[in-house]
């Protein structure tokens, strides 16, 4: 009897394990959806977590109110918790571009999901109120509670979104939620109140989120498709960021984490202008740094200089680069850049890299994704360029990508304020790219920006050296009284997450 107590004791609290683990699981699943869906901002993660806490605690205050057949409504619970939790992102992708209102939707499956773990807490003490003494339950259902927590927040960036992607995690964790149900309402039959019942429900909807799951890379497709309304001709998960690349006739389009990076039918535009300015102006050319594009464009047009002797290109993502290496529609689109014997591909967060190296560069091009996040942001404050001030020379020429003028001129002119800090000698300049509408770019060097010409490139497709033209601003394109984007205030994820959100 004894050792039935024990196993019946041991058995509801590794409930209590992968309660906390699922429900963490489901939570970081929503902010990461948040994140793909609607932007990754600070915004999104904060009102989540918040939202899940507090959800957890009403369902813990109403868990007052169940007195009767607790032990059913555990498991009832559990069967809820996987069905809910697991279905959301499948759910919220087909919702996205099918109704009006999404956020609250969002909100709201975060907000059942979180009662309903809240509930499943102050049930299980309940149930082992009378056969643990209390100082021994409240300490090993908390120890349990958050030993799951944080294998949750361990396994969710490094193995789970990277392996199994944003639609099958919640379904995954759902299924051992319901897992659970199924095995109590088994296990525990003579103590259940209408066993039966409870073993229908759970193998239902065990069967049912099996089905999900086996289906669940043709819902993805399905939902991407409608999502950006062209062919998806590859997607994959990064450990950094989920990679679609579309076709529509010849064109190619490449999101990140739902956001545009480029359009094969004009990104030679950008690609122009963030490379040529600096690279026909340079004393120098030939050790040149690429921070970020991973794609190889910029390493394409750098190329087109045969004074260049070495190229350094730093991007995070491996995934990234070894697709737009080996990939053949990638090679013919980048002509082949990232397997040139000049090249060295370093794939490395660029903030560690440059406190790391002490090689000095000639040219320096940044083409790092919008300030979005601060992961991000950090990559556009006044610590990074500091640092960034180590590698170069004094005849150094740097060029930053620092996002729309027109669209969001508050972050645009903060950052050319932030490097204007480090780098005496800095002009602001822009273009027209069609698939974005105006782009901005920031020149910076130790020495006055004259608009000189050292070389040139014949046939480019888009710049014709009209430097001084697209450093012209019309008033609607200009920002004052900014503040300088430093790692401790963030300042220009704030004015980026201000101007992009009323767009989106």
């Amino acid at each position: 009897m004894d050792k039935k107590r024990i196993s019946f004791e041991l058995l509801l609290l590794f409930s209590v394990f992968v309660i906390a683990t699922c429900g963490l699981i489901y939570e970081l699943v929503a902010g990461a959806l948040a994140s793909y869906l609607l932007g990754d901002s600070v915004k999104q993660f904060s009102f989540i977590i918040g939202v899940y806490l507090f959800s957890m605690g009403v369902g813990s205050y109403f868990a007052k109110f169940i007195h009767k057949d607790l032990l059913n409504k555990f498991v009832e619970i559990e069967i809820l918790v996987g069905v809910i939790g697991g279905i959301s992102s499948v759910v919220l992708f087909f919702l996205f571009n099918t109704i009006q209102h999404f956020e609250p939707v969002l909100y709201l499956f975060v907000f059942v999901t979180g009662c309903l773990v809240g509930l499943e807490i102050p049930l299980l003490m309940n149930i082992l109120k009378d056969k643990v003494a209390f100082k021994d339950l409240v300490s090993n259902v908390f120890a349990f509670d958050y030993i799951g927590a944080l294998l949750a927040s361990i396994l969710f960036p490094l193995v789970l979104i990277p392996s199994l992607g944003i639609i099958k995690t919640p379904l995954f964790f759902g299924l051992i939620n319901i897992s659970i149900a199924i095995f109590l309402s088994f296990y525990l039959e003579k103590e259940l109140k209408n066993p039966i019942a409870l073993k229908a429900k759970s193998i239902v909807a065990f069967l049912g989120l099996v089905a999900l799951f086996v289906f669940s890379d043709k819902l993805l497709a399905f939902s991407e498709e409608k999502l950006y309304g062209e062919n998806i001709v590859y997607a994959n998960n990064s450990p950094y960021q989920r990679i679609v690349l579309t076709r529509n006739d010849k064109d190619f389009r490449l999101y990140l984490n739902n956001n545009l990076q480029f359009s094969s039918a004009d990104e030679y535009r950008y690609h122009e202008a963030l490379v040529h300015p600096a690279m026909s102006m340079a004393k120098n050319i030939s050790n040149v740094l690429i921070l970020g594009g991973g794609d190889g464009f910029a390493v394409r047009e750098v190329l087109k200089y045969k004074d260049v002797k070495n190229i350094t290109l730093v991007d995070l993502d491996g995934q990234m680069t070894n697709f737009f290496k080996d990939n053949e529609t990638m090679k013919k689109l980048n002509h082949s850049a990232l397997s040139n014997p000049k090249l060295e591909i370093i794939n490395k967060d660029a903030y560690i890299w440059i406190k790391e190296n002490k090689k000095k560069y000639d040219v320096i091009i940044i083409d790092f994704p919008d300030p979005s996040n601060y992961s991000l942001g950090k990559l556009y404050s006044v610590q990074f360029y500091k640092e960034l001030e180590k590698v170069t020379t004094p005849d150094t020429k740097i060029v930053v990508q620092t996002t729309s003028p027109y669209f969001a001129p508050k972050s645009f002119w903060c950052i050319e304020k932030t490097i204007n800090q480090i780098f005496p000698f800095t002009t602001a300049y822009h273009t027209y790219v069609p698939s974005f509408g105006e782009w901005g770019f920031c020149f910076a060097s130790f020495q006055p920006i004259d608009n000189k010409i050292v070389r040139k490139i014949p046939d480019l497709k888009f710049y014709d050296y009209n430097f001084k033209q697209m450093s012209y601003f019309s008033k609607d394109m200009k920002a004052d009284n900014l503040e300088v984007n430093r790692l401790d205030n963030q300042i220009l994820v704030r004015y980026f997450d201000e101007e992009w959100g009323k767009i989106q």
